[in-house]
């Protein structure tokens, strides 16, 4: 594998984008921020590419539980789109209930939580799974 890698993961929706790190040395994704949809969208996230000194956008894919595209997935895919000058590679990492995990993980710390938290924590949870299959010992 050779020297690590930083990677920024993007838990994308029409209201909040959740976002994790992960250094591919350490293969831990930790829940990063969230940020909100609402025009300074790609502003932030160029500055956390910038910041993390990120070469890789992972970015959650969306599907239905018989893993068909949704308009959710054409929504991602059209955002992740206009990101592509940004950094220089975007992949997909699927997403399937994510959100549902998030949560729960969230409820068991037992401490008040927001949708934003729960936004970041499906973003740790997918790039956990990303590095996982990639950057598995």
């Amino acid at each position: 594998m050779g020297s690590s890698v930083t990677l920024v993961c993007l838990d994308v929706g029409e209201k909040r984008i959740g976002v994790a790190v992960a250094d591919t040395a350490v293969r831990i994704a930790v829940p990063y921020e969230t940020i909100e949809v609402n025009g300074s969208e790609l502003e932030a996230i160029a500055k956390i590419v910038v910041t993390e000194d990120a070469d890789t956008l992972v970015i959650g894919y969306p599907r239905n539980q018989s893993g068909e595209a949704t308009a959710q997935t054409r929504y991602v895919e059209e955002f992740a789109a206009t990101l592509k000058d940004i950094v220089s590679t975007i992949v997909f990492q699927d997403e399937s209930l994510t959100s549902v995990l998030a949560e729960r993980q969230l409820l068991a710390h037992k401490r008040p939580y927001s949708k934003g938290d729960i936004d970041a924590q499906a973003a740790a949870i997918i790039l956990q799974d990303y590095l996982e299959i990639h950057y598995a010992r």
